[in-house]
Protein backbone atom coordinates (compact mmCIF):
# COMPACT_ATOMS: atom_id res chain seq x y z
CA UNK A 1 0.00 0.00 0.00
CA UNK A 2 1.42 3.54 -0.71
CA UNK A 3 1.94 5.65 1.92
CA UNK A 4 -0.59 8.93 1.56
CA UNK A 5 2.30 11.41 1.71
CA UNK A 6 3.58 10.01 -1.30
CA UNK A 7 0.17 11.35 -2.99
CA UNK A 8 0.21 14.35 -1.51
CA UNK A 9 4.28 15.42 -1.85
CA UNK A 10 3.25 14.52 -5.82
CA UNK A 11 -0.29 16.60 -5.99
CA UNK A 12 1.67 19.72 -3.64
CA UNK A 13 4.26 19.61 -6.17
CA UNK A 14 2.20 19.69 -9.05
CA UNK A 15 -0.25 22.51 -7.78
CA UNK A 16 3.12 25.36 -7.08
CA UNK A 17 4.51 23.91 -10.23
CA UNK A 18 1.27 24.95 -12.65
CA UNK A 19 0.82 27.73 -10.59
CA UNK A 20 2.29 30.06 -12.52
CA UNK A 21 2.77 28.54 -15.76
CA UNK A 22 -1.46 28.87 -15.38
CA UNK A 23 -1.96 32.24 -13.38
CA UNK A 24 -0.02 34.35 -15.46
CA UNK A 25 -1.12 34.39 -18.97
CA UNK A 26 -4.02 36.67 -17.78
CA UNK A 27 -1.33 39.18 -17.16
CA UNK A 28 0.45 38.92 -20.37
CA UNK A 29 -1.38 42.31 -21.88
CA UNK A 30 -0.39 44.11 -18.73
CA UNK A 31 3.05 42.44 -18.99
CA UNK A 32 3.73 43.61 -22.77
CA UNK A 33 2.13 47.44 -22.16
CA UNK A 34 4.45 47.92 -19.11
CA UNK A 35 7.10 45.86 -20.25
CA UNK A 36 8.19 46.29 -23.61
CA UNK A 37 5.50 49.28 -24.52
CA UNK A 38 3.25 46.66 -26.56
CA UNK A 39 0.28 48.73 -26.25
CA UNK A 40 -2.49 46.11 -29.24
CA UNK A 41 -2.99 43.40 -27.02
CA UNK A 42 -2.24 41.63 -30.29
CA UNK A 43 0.76 39.29 -29.16
CA UNK A 44 -0.95 37.54 -26.37
CA UNK A 45 -3.03 35.76 -27.85
CA UNK A 46 -0.02 34.24 -28.91
CA UNK A 47 2.43 33.82 -26.02
CA UNK A 48 -0.78 32.36 -24.51
CA UNK A 49 -0.56 29.72 -27.17
CA UNK A 50 3.67 29.37 -27.63
CA UNK A 51 4.35 26.74 -24.22
CA UNK A 52 0.89 24.83 -24.86
CA UNK A 53 2.49 24.33 -28.26
CA UNK A 54 5.94 23.34 -27.43
CA UNK A 55 4.51 20.96 -24.77
CA UNK A 56 2.45 19.13 -27.28
CA UNK A 57 5.71 18.82 -29.97
CA UNK A 58 7.89 17.24 -26.61
CA UNK A 59 5.63 15.66 -24.19
CA UNK A 60 6.01 12.03 -25.92
CA UNK A 61 10.19 12.44 -26.46
CA UNK A 62 10.28 13.20 -22.47
CA UNK A 63 7.51 10.35 -22.00
CA UNK A 64 9.75 7.74 -23.71
CA UNK A 65 13.02 8.71 -21.70
CA UNK A 66 11.06 8.81 -18.72
CA UNK A 67 10.00 4.88 -19.41
CA UNK A 68 14.27 4.17 -19.94
CA UNK A 69 16.26 6.06 -17.16
CA UNK A 70 12.70 6.16 -14.17
CA UNK A 71 10.10 8.78 -14.39
CA UNK A 72 11.14 10.63 -10.73
CA UNK A 73 14.19 11.95 -12.61
CA UNK A 74 12.24 13.05 -15.32
CA UNK A 75 9.71 14.87 -13.09
CA UNK A 76 12.53 16.63 -10.93
CA UNK A 77 13.74 17.37 -15.20
CA UNK A 78 10.35 19.16 -15.58
CA UNK A 79 10.20 20.99 -12.14
CA UNK A 80 14.01 22.50 -12.70
CA UNK A 81 13.46 23.23 -16.30
CA UNK A 82 9.85 25.35 -15.41
CA UNK A 83 12.56 26.93 -12.51
CA UNK A 84 14.51 28.18 -15.13
CA UNK A 85 12.25 29.22 -18.05
CA UNK A 86 10.47 31.24 -14.76
CA UNK A 87 13.86 32.71 -14.11
CA UNK A 88 14.51 34.19 -17.41
CA UNK A 89 11.12 35.39 -18.37
CA UNK A 90 11.65 37.85 -15.09
CA UNK A 91 14.51 38.77 -16.13
CA UNK A 92 13.17 39.48 -20.04
CA UNK A 93 14.32 42.45 -21.74
CA UNK A 94 13.25 42.04 -24.54
CA UNK A 95 9.49 40.42 -26.67
CA UNK A 96 11.97 38.05 -27.80
CA UNK A 97 13.56 37.12 -24.82
CA UNK A 98 10.16 36.60 -23.37
CA UNK A 99 8.87 34.52 -25.95
CA UNK A 100 11.97 32.43 -25.74
CA UNK A 101 11.26 32.05 -21.87
CA UNK A 102 7.91 30.70 -22.68
CA UNK A 103 9.05 28.29 -25.60
CA UNK A 104 11.53 26.95 -22.74
CA UNK A 105 8.85 26.79 -20.31
CA UNK A 106 6.61 24.56 -22.57
CA UNK A 107 9.30 22.39 -23.74
CA UNK A 108 11.31 22.02 -20.72
CA UNK A 109 8.16 21.75 -18.10
CA UNK A 110 5.87 18.97 -18.73
CA UNK A 111 4.73 18.57 -14.72
CA UNK A 112 1.62 17.43 -15.36
CA UNK A 113 2.49 14.18 -17.80
CA UNK A 114 5.61 13.63 -15.57
CA UNK A 115 3.41 13.16 -12.12
CA UNK A 116 0.70 11.30 -13.65
CA UNK A 117 3.22 9.38 -15.39
CA UNK A 118 5.25 8.86 -11.61
CA UNK A 119 1.22 7.19 -10.24
CA UNK A 120 0.98 5.16 -13.20
CA UNK A 121 3.84 3.10 -11.89
CA UNK A 122 3.10 3.15 -8.32
CA UNK A 123 -0.72 2.89 -8.46
CA UNK A 124 -3.34 0.70 -10.44
CA UNK A 125 -6.86 0.80 -11.11
CA UNK A 126 -8.82 2.63 -8.59
CA UNK A 127 -6.22 3.99 -6.72
CA UNK A 128 -4.76 5.78 -10.10
CA UNK A 129 -7.98 6.97 -11.91
CA UNK A 130 -8.64 8.87 -8.26
CA UNK A 131 -4.95 10.51 -8.41
CA UNK A 132 -5.46 11.28 -12.20
CA UNK A 133 -8.39 12.76 -10.99
CA UNK A 134 -6.37 14.72 -8.45
CA UNK A 135 -3.65 16.12 -10.66
CA UNK A 136 -6.62 17.71 -12.71
CA UNK A 137 -7.88 19.20 -9.22
CA UNK A 138 -4.69 20.43 -8.10
CA UNK A 139 -4.83 21.97 -12.08
CA UNK A 140 -8.01 23.88 -11.60
CA UNK A 141 -7.40 24.87 -8.37
CA UNK A 142 -4.31 26.45 -9.53
CA UNK A 143 -6.54 28.40 -12.58
CA UNK A 144 -8.91 29.60 -10.39
CA UNK A 145 -6.24 30.69 -7.06
CA UNK A 146 -3.19 32.00 -8.78
CA UNK A 147 -5.03 34.72 -10.78
CA UNK A 148 -6.65 36.44 -8.02
CA UNK A 149 -3.39 36.33 -5.93
CA UNK A 150 -1.45 37.64 -9.01
CA UNK A 151 -3.80 40.30 -9.50
CA UNK A 152 -3.31 41.39 -5.77
CA UNK A 153 0.51 41.13 -5.93
CA UNK A 154 0.72 43.01 -9.39
CA UNK A 155 -0.65 46.11 -7.54
CA UNK A 156 3.16 46.44 -5.97
CA UNK A 157 5.39 44.80 -8.23
CA UNK A 158 5.55 44.79 -11.95
CA UNK A 159 3.56 41.30 -13.20
CA UNK A 160 6.42 40.16 -14.98
CA UNK A 161 8.66 40.67 -11.97
CA UNK A 162 6.27 38.08 -10.36
CA UNK A 163 8.14 35.32 -12.18
CA UNK A 164 11.54 36.17 -10.16
CA UNK A 165 9.97 35.06 -6.89
CA UNK A 166 7.47 32.40 -8.72
CA UNK A 167 10.71 30.27 -9.97
CA UNK A 168 11.58 29.13 -6.22
CA UNK A 169 7.80 27.18 -6.14
CA UNK A 170 8.76 24.33 -8.56
CA UNK A 171 12.56 24.47 -7.19
CA UNK A 172 10.93 23.38 -3.54
CA UNK A 173 8.66 20.94 -5.77
CA UNK A 174 11.74 19.50 -7.02
CA UNK A 175 13.45 18.81 -3.77
CA UNK A 176 9.89 17.13 -2.35
CA UNK A 177 10.11 14.68 -5.62
CA UNK A 178 13.29 13.80 -4.41
CA UNK A 179 12.33 12.55 -1.42
CA UNK A 180 9.69 10.36 -3.46
CA UNK A 181 10.21 6.64 -3.16
CA UNK A 182 11.57 5.59 -6.86
CA UNK A 183 8.56 3.44 -8.85
CA UNK A 184 10.88 0.39 -7.80
CA UNK A 185 10.68 1.01 -4.27
CA UNK A 186 7.25 2.44 -4.09
CA UNK A 187 6.05 -1.20 -5.18
CA UNK A 188 2.24 -1.18 -6.85
CA UNK A 189 -1.08 -1.46 -6.16
CA UNK A 190 -3.28 -4.14 -6.46
CA UNK A 191 -6.63 -2.81 -8.24
CA UNK A 192 -9.11 -3.19 -5.86
CA UNK A 193 -12.82 -5.40 -6.38
CA UNK A 194 -14.64 -2.69 -7.23
CA UNK A 195 -12.27 -2.03 -10.47
CA UNK A 196 -13.48 -5.19 -12.26
CA UNK A 197 -15.62 -3.50 -14.24
CA UNK A 198 -13.25 -1.57 -16.24
CA UNK A 199 -10.61 -4.67 -16.92
CA UNK A 200 -14.58 -5.28 -19.69
CA UNK A 201 -14.65 -1.66 -20.42
CA UNK A 202 -10.94 -1.02 -21.73
CA UNK A 203 -10.13 1.52 -25.06
CA UNK A 204 -7.22 1.34 -26.35
CA UNK A 205 -4.56 4.28 -25.75
CA UNK A 206 -4.92 5.51 -29.38
CA UNK A 207 -9.03 5.66 -29.03
CA UNK A 208 -8.15 7.60 -25.80
CA UNK A 209 -6.04 10.10 -27.38
CA UNK A 210 -8.27 10.64 -29.34
CA UNK A 211 -11.08 11.37 -27.20
CA UNK A 212 -9.09 13.31 -24.92
CA UNK A 213 -8.02 15.62 -27.87
CA UNK A 214 -11.51 16.13 -29.00
CA UNK A 215 -12.70 16.62 -25.23
CA UNK A 216 -10.40 19.40 -25.05
CA UNK A 217 -10.90 21.14 -28.23
CA UNK A 218 -14.79 20.94 -27.87
CA UNK A 219 -14.29 22.52 -24.41
CA UNK A 220 -11.09 25.32 -25.16
CA UNK A 221 -12.29 26.61 -27.94
CA UNK A 222 -15.22 28.08 -25.62
CA UNK A 223 -12.82 29.97 -23.83
CA UNK A 224 -10.86 32.95 -25.59
CA UNK A 225 -14.44 35.09 -26.01
CA UNK A 226 -16.46 33.97 -23.16
CA UNK A 227 -15.93 36.61 -21.34
CA UNK A 228 -16.54 39.26 -24.10
CA UNK A 229 -19.54 37.03 -25.32
CA UNK A 230 -21.00 37.09 -21.58
CA UNK A 231 -20.41 41.13 -21.49
CA UNK A 232 -21.96 41.72 -24.49
CA UNK A 233 -25.13 39.46 -24.18
CA UNK A 234 -25.70 39.97 -20.27
CA UNK A 235 -24.73 43.61 -20.07
CA UNK A 236 -22.02 42.20 -17.50
CA UNK A 237 -19.93 43.57 -15.56
CA UNK A 238 -16.12 41.69 -16.66
CA UNK A 239 -16.31 40.21 -12.87
CA UNK A 240 -19.09 38.39 -13.03
CA UNK A 241 -18.12 37.51 -16.41
CA UNK A 242 -15.21 36.05 -15.03
CA UNK A 243 -17.10 34.65 -12.05
CA UNK A 244 -18.87 32.47 -14.67
CA UNK A 245 -15.91 31.68 -16.80
CA UNK A 246 -14.45 29.89 -13.56
CA UNK A 247 -17.93 28.18 -12.81
CA UNK A 248 -17.44 24.58 -14.32
CA UNK A 249 -13.63 24.59 -12.79
CA UNK A 250 -15.05 25.01 -9.41
CA UNK A 251 -17.81 22.44 -9.65
CA UNK A 252 -15.05 20.09 -10.91
CA UNK A 253 -12.88 21.03 -7.25
CA UNK A 254 -16.55 20.70 -5.36
CA UNK A 255 -17.98 17.30 -7.71
CA UNK A 256 -15.03 15.13 -9.12
CA UNK A 257 -14.42 12.88 -5.37
CA UNK A 258 -18.57 13.12 -5.03
CA UNK A 259 -18.89 12.06 -8.58
CA UNK A 260 -16.16 9.45 -8.70
CA UNK A 261 -17.64 7.57 -6.16
CA UNK A 262 -21.08 7.64 -7.45
CA UNK A 263 -19.98 6.32 -10.75
CA UNK A 264 -17.50 3.84 -9.60
CA UNK A 265 -19.93 0.45 -10.39
CA UNK A 266 -20.80 1.80 -13.44
CA UNK A 267 -19.26 0.92 -17.03
CA UNK A 268 -16.71 3.85 -17.30
CA UNK A 269 -17.97 3.69 -20.96
CA UNK A 270 -21.55 4.90 -20.57
CA UNK A 271 -20.08 7.55 -17.84
CA UNK A 272 -18.35 8.94 -20.79
CA UNK A 273 -20.64 8.96 -22.79
CA UNK A 274 -23.35 10.33 -20.77
CA UNK A 275 -20.69 13.37 -19.70
CA UNK A 276 -20.19 13.64 -23.16
CA UNK A 277 -23.98 14.13 -24.27
CA UNK A 278 -24.93 16.40 -21.34
CA UNK A 279 -21.62 18.68 -22.19
CA UNK A 280 -23.09 19.11 -25.92
CA UNK A 281 -26.97 20.06 -24.26
CA UNK A 282 -24.77 22.80 -21.94
CA UNK A 283 -22.81 24.41 -24.88
CA UNK A 284 -25.83 24.52 -27.18
CA UNK A 285 -27.74 26.40 -24.12
CA UNK A 286 -25.20 28.62 -23.47
CA UNK A 287 -24.90 29.66 -26.71
CA UNK A 288 -28.71 30.25 -27.01
CA UNK A 289 -28.61 32.19 -23.74
CA UNK A 290 -29.90 35.73 -22.90
CA UNK A 291 -29.89 36.17 -19.03
CA UNK A 292 -27.66 35.53 -16.72
CA UNK A 293 -29.86 32.60 -14.46
CA UNK A 294 -30.12 30.76 -17.82
CA UNK A 295 -26.17 30.54 -18.46
CA UNK A 296 -25.67 30.09 -14.99
CA UNK A 297 -27.87 26.95 -14.90
CA UNK A 298 -25.89 25.55 -18.27
CA UNK A 299 -22.23 26.74 -17.05
CA UNK A 300 -23.32 24.42 -14.11
CA UNK A 301 -24.59 21.66 -16.40
CA UNK A 302 -21.21 22.21 -18.00
CA UNK A 303 -18.87 21.90 -14.34
CA UNK A 304 -20.98 18.35 -14.09
CA UNK A 305 -20.74 17.16 -17.48
CA UNK A 306 -17.09 18.17 -17.92
CA UNK A 307 -16.54 16.01 -14.30
CA UNK A 308 -18.05 12.88 -15.30
CA UNK A 309 -15.98 13.18 -18.67
CA UNK A 310 -12.92 13.31 -16.83
CA UNK A 311 -13.85 11.05 -14.28
CA UNK A 312 -14.44 8.36 -16.90
CA UNK A 313 -11.67 9.41 -19.26
CA UNK A 314 -8.91 8.72 -15.59
CA UNK A 315 -11.18 5.47 -14.94
CA UNK A 316 -10.35 4.50 -18.57
CA UNK A 317 -6.61 5.26 -18.82
CA UNK A 318 -6.20 3.34 -15.49
CA UNK A 319 -6.68 0.73 -17.07
CA UNK A 320 -5.28 1.10 -20.21
CA UNK A 321 -1.71 2.53 -18.92
CA UNK A 322 1.04 -0.07 -18.11
CA UNK A 323 4.09 0.51 -15.59
CA UNK A 324 6.52 -0.43 -17.82
CA UNK A 325 5.21 2.60 -20.73
CA UNK A 326 3.20 4.62 -18.05
CA UNK A 327 6.14 7.59 -19.50
CA UNK A 328 5.12 7.19 -23.09
CA UNK A 329 1.52 7.04 -22.71
CA UNK A 330 1.10 9.80 -20.15
CA UNK A 331 3.52 11.95 -22.40
CA UNK A 332 1.22 11.44 -25.66
CA UNK A 333 -1.90 11.77 -23.80
CA UNK A 334 -0.77 15.50 -22.77
CA UNK A 335 0.31 15.95 -26.02
CA UNK A 336 -3.25 15.03 -27.61
CA UNK A 337 -4.93 17.50 -24.63
CA UNK A 338 -2.23 20.13 -25.84
CA UNK A 339 -3.10 19.62 -29.56
CA UNK A 340 -6.18 20.45 -29.04
CA UNK A 341 -5.72 23.46 -26.55
CA UNK A 342 -3.66 24.47 -29.76
CA UNK A 343 -6.27 23.99 -32.36
CA UNK A 344 -9.01 25.28 -30.27
CA UNK A 345 -7.05 28.63 -29.94
CA UNK A 346 -6.51 28.83 -33.34
CA UNK A 347 -10.14 27.73 -34.29
CA UNK A 348 -11.58 30.24 -32.18
CA UNK A 349 -10.65 33.38 -33.87
CA UNK A 350 -11.61 31.81 -37.53
CA UNK A 351 -15.18 30.41 -35.82
CA UNK A 352 -15.58 34.07 -34.27
CA UNK A 353 -15.00 36.06 -37.05
CA UNK A 354 -17.07 33.58 -39.57
CA UNK A 355 -20.31 33.45 -37.20
CA UNK A 356 -20.07 35.69 -34.12
CA UNK A 357 -20.11 35.10 -30.70
CA UNK A 358 -21.90 32.05 -30.67
CA UNK A 359 -20.25 30.19 -33.22
CA UNK A 360 -17.55 28.69 -30.65
CA UNK A 361 -20.70 26.86 -28.63
CA UNK A 362 -22.35 25.69 -31.83
CA UNK A 363 -18.63 24.07 -33.22
CA UNK A 364 -18.12 22.89 -29.52
CA UNK A 365 -21.03 21.05 -29.49
CA UNK A 366 -20.41 19.22 -32.89
CA UNK A 367 -16.72 18.40 -31.48
CA UNK A 368 -18.46 17.20 -28.70
CA UNK A 369 -21.04 15.38 -30.63
CA UNK A 370 -18.25 13.58 -32.70
CA UNK A 371 -16.71 12.57 -29.34
CA UNK A 372 -19.81 11.30 -27.99
CA UNK A 373 -20.72 9.23 -30.99
CA UNK A 374 -17.59 7.66 -31.54
CA UNK A 375 -18.03 6.63 -27.45
CA UNK A 376 -21.25 4.79 -28.28
CA UNK A 377 -19.14 3.34 -31.42
CA UNK A 378 -16.49 1.82 -29.63
CA UNK A 379 -18.69 1.02 -26.49
CA UNK A 380 -20.26 -1.91 -29.05
CA UNK A 381 -17.06 -3.69 -29.23
CA UNK A 382 -17.06 -4.43 -25.61
CA UNK A 383 -20.85 -5.08 -24.66
CA UNK A 384 -19.99 -8.41 -25.46
CA UNK A 385 -16.84 -9.25 -23.87
CA UNK A 386 -16.54 -11.66 -21.51
CA UNK A 387 -16.72 -10.09 -17.48
CA UNK A 388 -18.60 -7.51 -18.78
CA UNK A 389 -22.10 -8.57 -16.92
CA UNK A 390 -19.41 -10.06 -14.51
Amino acid sequence: MISPWVMWTVLAGHFVSAFAALGMPPFFPLILSQRFGDDSGLLAGWLYGLPILMTALTAPAWGRLADRVGVRPMLVRAQLGLALSFLLAGYAQTTTQFMIALALQGALGGTFAASNAYLAQILTGRLLRQALTRTQASARAALVIAPLMFGVLALWLPPIELYRYLAWLPVLAAFGTLCLPTAHDAGCSVPSTGQAHAAGATLSLRQLYGLQFLFVLGTVITFPYFVSFVMDRLAATTALAGLLFGLPHLVYLLTAGPLGRFTDPLPPIAVLGSGLALLVVSLLGQGASHDGFALTAWRLLMGIAMTLGYVALHDLIASAVRRQSAGASMGRLDSSAKWGGVLAGVAAGLVFAQFGQAGPFLVAAMVIALATSLTLYWARGWRTRPGFLE
